[in-house]
Formats: C-alpha cells, sequence, structure tokens
C-alpha cells in the first residue's frame, strides 16, 4: 500500500470501534496518519461480532447498480486485506470459498430467480441453476419440496469474531490505540470552522485534525448530538447456532425466512430476525423458534442439529439499505462511514481503503455519489428498513 505524504502524522479520531472503524484505523496508520478508536462500549461487540460474514452482498438486484459496484470493489480487496490481517495478527480468520444457494418453492413470498440472474449476467457473477434432483445431490439436507435452487460457487465467507479479533491484535502491534468506554460527547472546531478536537462524556478533549464517524447503530443518535441528521436506526437481528458433523451442509443456504452458514467445525449459524425495535436487548422465545422452524423446514435433514446458543446484535440500517461514505458537508473534517446494515463485512476493506485515502485527501477511484451524506432519503422497502413494532 503506498504511503501519501499527506498522511503524515495526521491525527484522525474514528469513533466506533466496529470492523469498519478498526480496520479503517488499520489504514490509516499505514498511510502514516495517527488514528485513534473511541469506542462507546466494547470494541467489536455488535454488529460486527453477530453478523453471519457472509462475502456476498444480500439480494444486491433490488439495489442500483453503484452499490454493486462499490461491493465488486471491495471484494477484490478481501484476498489482500485477509493476507495482510493474518501476517500482522498471526491470526486465522476462517475465510473460505463455499458458495451460495438459494433455494426456490413454490410458496415463496419472491420469486428472485429472473432478477438474480439477470443480475449474475450483467455484473460477471458465475452462477449455476440446479433443478430439485441436483440441488438435493448438492444438499443431502433439504427439502424434497425444493423445486430448484440457483448456486453462486464462488462466494465466500469468514468467520466475524475470528477476523475482529485478526484486526484488533494488527492494530495492538502496530501500537494504534483503542479507547474503550470512551462517549465522544462533542466534536469541537477551531476559527476557521475545521474539525479540531473530540470531547469525550468524562470531560477529556483530545486534539485532531479529522474524525471519521463509524459509530454502527448508534451513528444516527451521534449525529444528532452534533447537529447533522443521518437516518442511521438499529435493525434487530437474532441469530441461533447449530452443531452437526463438520461438512453436513457444504454451502450457505440463503432464503428469505432464514439463512445457513456452515463452519468448518460443524457449527451452523442460523439468521436472522429482521426487527425494527429500537435498542430493545436480549433473544426472544418466538423468534428463535421461527427461524428454528423455518430452517427445519426447509432442510429438514438438521432437525437433529444441537441447538447450542442464541445471541443477537444491531445492524446498522437505512432507508435504502445503503452505507453513508464520505465527508459531511459545512464541516471540513468530519467523515462518515456508517449504515452498512446487512453488508458490513463485505463492505469493509473497500470502506476501509476508500476512506482512509479520502480522509488523507485522495478522492476516490469510483463514483459515490449514491453514499453521499446528504443524499436525499428515500426508502426502499425491500431492502430499507423493516417495518416498525
Amino acid at each position: 500500500m503506498a504511503s501519501f505524504k499527506q498522511g503524515s502524522g495526521k491525527r484522525v479520531a474514528v469513533v466506533g470501534g466496529g470492523v469498519i472503524g478498526c480496520l479503517t484505523a488499520l489504514y490509516l496508520h499505514r498511510l502514516g496518519a495517527k488514528p485513534i478508536i473511541l469506542e462507546k462500549g466494547n470494541a467489536g461487540r455488535e454488529s460486527s461480532w453477530a453478523g453471519a460474514g457472509i462475502l456476498c452482498p444480500i439480494h444486491p438486484w433490488l439495489y442500483p447498480d453503484s452499490f454493486t459496484h462499490l461491493v465488486d470493489t471491495s471484494l477484490s480487496m478481501f484476498p489482500e486485506m485477509n493476507a495482510m490481517l493474518e501476517e500482522q495478527s498471526g491470526l486465522k480468520t476462517e475465510w473460505q470459498s463455499c458458495g451460495l444457494m438459494i433455494p426456490m418453492f413454490a410458496d415463496d413470498r419472491i420469486h428472485h430467480r429472473e432478477d438474480a440472474l439477470a443480475w449474475s449476467e450483467r455484473f460477471g457473477w458465475k452462477v449455476e441453476e440446479l433443478d430439485s434432483r441436483q440441488t438435493c445431490e448438492f444438499e443431502s439436507t433439504m427439502s424434497s419440496q425444493v423445486e430448484g435452487s440457483l448456486l453462486w460457487p464462488e462466494v465466500g465467507q469468514v468467520r466475524n469474531p475470528r477476523l475482529l479479533a485478526a484486526v484488533k491484535q494488527a492494530l495492538a502491534n502496530a501500537q494504534v490505540p483503542i479507547r474503550e468506554q470512551a462517549e465522544v460527547i462533542a466534536v469541537g472546531k477551531n476559527g476557521m470552522g475545521d474539525v479540531s478536537s473530540v470531547e469525550l462524556a468524562g470531560g477529556e478533549t483530545i486534539e485532531v485534525d479529522a474524525v471519521l464517524l463509524a459509530a454502527g447503530s448508534w451513528s444516527g443518535e451521534f449525529a444528532r448530538q452534533i447537529g447533522l441528521e443521518l437516518p442511521v436506526e438499529p435493525v434487530k437481528g437474532q441469530v441461533v447456532l447449530l452443531k452437526d458433523e463438520p461438512g453436513k451442509v457444504k454451502h450457505i443456504i440463503k432464503h428469505d425466512d432464514v439463512y445457513l452458514v456452515p463452519r468448518i467445525d460443524g457449527h451452523i449459524l442460523v439468521g436472522a430476525s429482521m426487527e425494527r425495535v429500537g435498542f430493545q436487548p436480549g433473544t426472544t422465545e418466538s423468534v428463535v423458534n421461527n427461524l428454528l422452524e423455518a430452517t427445519y423446514r426447509i432442510t429438514p435433514g438438521l432437525k437433529d442439529a444441537e441447538v447450542i446458543e442464541q445471541w443477537m446484535g444491531f445492524r446498522p440500517g437505512s432507508p435504502d439499505g445503503m452505507p453513508y461514505l464520505g465527508p459531511v458537508d459545512g464541516h471540513p473534517g468530519l467523515f462518515v462511514a456508517t449504515g452498512h446494515y446487512r453488508n458490513g463485512v463485505a463492505l469493509a476493506p473497500g470502506t476501509a481503503d476508500i476512506m482512509s485515502r479520502w480522509i488523507l485527501g485522495e478522492a476516490p477511484s469510483i463514483d459515490l455519489s449514491d453514499f453521499r451524506v446528504n443524499r436525499p432519503v428515500v426508502s426502499l422497502d425491500k431492502v430499507g428498513f423493516p417495518a416498525g413494532a
């Protein structure tokens, strides 16, 4: 990675210690800046930790083409990023290619086949059409009621907690500070209106040259504190972990009612609900039961799998399902990278690379106007916020 003259010694406060904030801080450090991560809770314990680690956009044919361009850019960076993290941390992320399958049933609420095939052809994503027999041969746990499936054989996954552990260890080895329980409550400016400091809840002031808001689901709340409108809200997701024989589920299985992500050791992550209930903590029996019911209906071969545990996280949702990326007009030195919703891990390397360079003065190489902070609020109910409680 090239080093930029303008990055030398630039002090950047990264507000938020999830995968986006931590990885961007690491990239800033590699470019010669001096980042500090300020996390109001525990770093990496929210959406980044709770997610599934699917390295594929969720139903990208429902989004504008600019979204796919951003995802493709990011995923192309994943091999180099993963190699760098494993070298600098000494840890394995369990990044692997396992393929992603969308099974199709007669009673599906949404039929994705035609749009998915057209999108795959337009953007060069390798896809295979399987009939019912082939689908069951590829996935022995699948219901015999399946009418067929679409299979993207090159889609990968990464184990989120291990990715985060690698990023945090790389930061520690690079001596990039991560301050936990450090809530930023204000951004200070100098006489010319440029960002010059951040103030913490305990009264401490830290002088900086730039601020990156990457606080996930809490970004909208923080933005309001400093006089910005940023429609990012928590979208709760509940997850169940199963355990079965390693290799029993071979591919990521993605259905509108449930998704299954098989890990190397036989764990199968079952997710995830979409609930707009604010910051309401905890799992609920009804939601967990709905996830398990959908799992047993679609893959009855998993009925004997052991239920290990349940957990939840808050996705940083946006009305149109797309992130906010870039500088904030009228606030020189203030940048935003948040609202990644269901695609944070897939978008992490691209976001970190683009934002670290942008903060240090290099304009993005792709058009990001659809992701600008002050874009019109357009609600897309198929990919944006789910219905409220």
